[in-house]
């Protein structure tokens, strides 16, 4: 059967229908196959889980995840100093508390294995529902003792896990109103030692608590207030607002449209959305912004009140203060002056453009990333202290182990420590998978950035974005505010011809002779699953020469008849079968491990023991308490195309099933697609889907306020 576009990347005669073994490696070794795409998760926060790695060590050591915490609260307690400083500080409000991890704890906590809450009025009270595992506060970092480098420390007054006390009158109230009492720690750590008298006071606290509901939450407040409450209480109004925004952080914007906020509110039976708005405003648990000026002006005569409105946008004040700290950084850098330190090197264009500003951008693919590492290796010729940052130990491992990750760096646990004033050593930080990072993860970065320094963003702009908040690579290049260097270092072989193809639209035909790109047509998702595992286990090892261990196979999402638990399921059966001994776990599964929100690491499992599961991540030992192992720990040999960012693998193979056509986009194909270094297999069931989804569908729009601010602090930059 024959498919637009890409006829002839590997051409296959007409598929088995048996597909049995031989007849899958058949397909493989054919001299021709038609090529094709790939289906999106469009869900990117979708199962990943809450937070931190235990790593093993001595007890007074502190793991990477708890210094990374301990980071993060020193380093946006900086930031809201810095601010305060300012003539129009930001006002916090009520704000969300915890990490971008613990943030996701609750999700299964409160949906796995429960009922949806009941309507608010259309309901009556509903009686405490058990949940799938109860959820265990946050472990307070043990202070470290002489460490191997410096380490961030952790700040006076910062969260801590709830005493007993306090969990337990929480866990009263939750009982009494209906509500999971295993929410009580996570409750607890969110509204502090007041936390039952703040929720029996304002029940709809409790949607501060990730993973629950509206209608969930309302649900509870009936039960504690009875006739007291109405849909047009003001708590219940405030709440709502602030859940919308944190509901929509998980789709990358980090600010909405009022008009959107109200819309919201109106599907949730609130009776004046304006006034809802208005008092969440006035409460400070929203802040309210009117950036810069209308994007199109009105020519002539016609009057002021004829131009378009600036828009009025909406956000929660964590990121707000994350993306002014990281304009205000990023315009910091971009002022420095030249460095003459840099004129004894090789007068590249990477090189001129960094001795001459303290903000760069590059772009390109995966082999242009040899053009960064370059420059951080002959800034150390030069005696310059260069550090190269990636996003996950995929990439690291791919660079020979030269780099360090973004949660490393930030967490002191990899990388040049830092000074006295708590900047990171450094002369230059050469950020690999720029486009990965969310606008918390970049400020965090840029604010520890020391004077002086040189920051240079590089990544592909045709992949996927972050699965945190915000657009943070995409909005830098769009300003315009400082040198961006664009490589012409092409992608090699047939796969680097047919992602380059895609990324402006095109999906074109490529020779294969070497079966570098091949086709296989399924007609259901049923058939698709049994072709990709023959694809795993048998051909491409034997046609390609690269080992199961080896291969990735990425597909659209967690769900569904062909998503990632369905394909783990059975490349497990087939790959390394077992009980599952270990919650759900042997050794030797290949595993996907989620310790914040953006952040996949992808492993083995060693063993299990009483401290939680034993993880072999990329060569670096990871253990993963009990209590987070079902919320955090998924099986890997199948992942989805957002957790496959920033890392690839000698063989990809991607499964796209009939039901997979309404996540196809042009940034999703592009990612999936560039994942496979040697051999790529499409498992193909979507048609026409494929070519309109390169060339008609985008990436989605976030609404995000970087690009906006950068541009009111700087002009925009000439390149050089």
């Amino acid at each position: 059967m024959s498919r637009p576009g890409l006829e002839h990347a590997v051409t296959e005669p007409d598929a088995p229908e048996a597909a049995d073994a031989t007849e899958a490696a058949d397909a493989i070794e054919a001299p021709d196959a038609t090529a094709d795409d790939t289906a999106e998760a469009a869900a990117p926060g979708e199962g990943t889980a809450d937070t931190a790695a235990a790593a093993a060590g001595k007890a007074a050591e502190l793991s990477e995840a708890e210094a990374e915490l301990a980071a993060q609260r020193e380093l946006r307690a900086r930031i809201e100093q810095r601010k305060a400083e300012k003539a129009a500080p930001i006002e916090a409000g009520t704000k969300l508390s915890g990490t971008a991890a613990d943030l996701l704890a609750a999700v299964r906590a409160v949906e796995s294995g429960e009922k949806s809450g009941t309507a608010f009025f259309d309901s009556p009270p509903r009686s405490a529902e058990g949940t799938s595992a109860a959820l265990a506060p946050r472990r307070v970092a043990p202070a470290a003792a002489e460490p191997v480098r410096p380490r961030v420390p952790e700040p006076a007054g910062a969260p801590r896990t709830a005493a007993p006390e306090t969990v337990d009158g929480v866990r009263a109230v939750l009982v009494e109103g209906g509500a999971p009492e295993t929410l009580a720690g996570q409750v607890a750590e969110t509204l502090g030692e007041r936390a039952a008298d703040i929720l029996r006071e304002d029940p709809w606290r409790l949607l501060s608590v990730p993973g629950v509901r509206p209608e969930q939450a309302d649900g509870f407040a009936r039960a504690l207030l009875g006739t007291e409450c109405g849909p047009g209480d003001e708590r219940r109004t405030t709440a709502l607002v602030a859940w919308q925004l944190e509901h929509t952080a998980l789709q990358g914007h980090t600010a909405l449209d009022s008009s959107a906020v109200r819309a919201a509110l109106a599907e949730r039976s609130v009776p004046d959305p304006d006034e809802a708005v208005q008092h969440a405003i006035a409460e400070g648990a929203v802040l309210v912004f009117q950036d810069g000026a209308p994007e199109t002006e009105q020519a002539g005569d016609e009057s002021e009140s004829e131009q378009p409105a600036v828009p009025v946008l909406l956000g929660l004040d964590r990121y707000a203060l994350a993306e002014e700290s990281l304009a205000d950084g990023l315009a910091r850098l971009a002022k420095t002056g030249a460095d003459t330190r840099w004129e004894a090197a090789e007068p590249t264009v990477l090189i001129r453009a960094v001795a001459a500003s303290g903000l760069v951008v590059h772009t390109g693919g995966e082999t242009a990333r040899a053009e960064p590492v370059a420059l951080a290796e002959a800034a150390t010729e030069l005696g310059l202290r260069a550090v190269i940052a990636v996003h996950s130990e995929n990439g690291s491992r791919r660079l020979g182990g030269d780099a360090v990750t973004f949660s490393g760096l930030i967490s002191g646990s990899q990388g040049p420590g830092r000074d006295a004033d708590g900047a990171l050593a450094l002369d230059l930080l050469v950020v690999l998978d720029a486009p990965q990072l969310d606008v918390e993860t970049a400020a965090m970065l840029v604010e520890s950035m020391p004077d002086g320094s040189r920051l240079v963003l590089s990544g592909d702009p045709g992949v996927l974005w972050s699965a945190g908040a915000g657009r943070v690579f995409a909005d830098v290049l769009a300003a315009g505010v400082c040198p961006q260097i664009a490589s012409r270092m092409p992608d090699p072989g047939p796969i680097g011809e047919l992602v380059s193809g895609i990324g402006i639209g095109e999906l074109n035909q490529v020779e294969a002779p070497g079966k570098e790109v091949v086709i296989v047509p399924v007609r259901d998702a049923g058939e698709a699953v049994h072709r990709t595992v023959q694809l795993v286990a048998d051909s491409v090892p034997r046609a390609i020469g690269v080992p199961a261990e080896h291969t990735q196979v990425i597909t659209v999402g967690h769900g569904g008849s062909a998503g990632t638990r369905a394909l783990n399921a059975a490349l497990k059966q087939r790959l390394n079968p077992g009980p599952g001994r270990f919650g759900g776990f042997d050794p030797g599964d290949r595993v996907a491990y989620a310790p914040a929100l953006g952040r996949t690491l992808v492993g083995s499992v060693v063993s299990a023991d009483a401290d939680g599961l034993h993880l072999d991540c990329e060569g670096t030992p990871v253990v993963v308490p009990k209590e987070r192992v079902e919320s955090s720990v998924r099986h890997g040999w199948a992942l989805t195309a957002h957790q496959a960012a920033g890392m690839s693998w000698p063989a990809a193979v991607v499964v796209l099933p009939g039901d997979a056509a309404q996540g196809l986009s042009r940034p999703w194909v592009y990612t999936a697609f560039s994942r496979g270094e040697r051999h790529l297999s499409v498992v193909h069931g979507v048609d026409q889907a494929l070519p309109r989804a390169v060339a008609q569908i985008p990436s989605k729009d976030r609404t995000t306020r970087l690009r906006t601010l950068l541009e009111g602090l700087l002009a925009p930059a000439p390149n050089p």
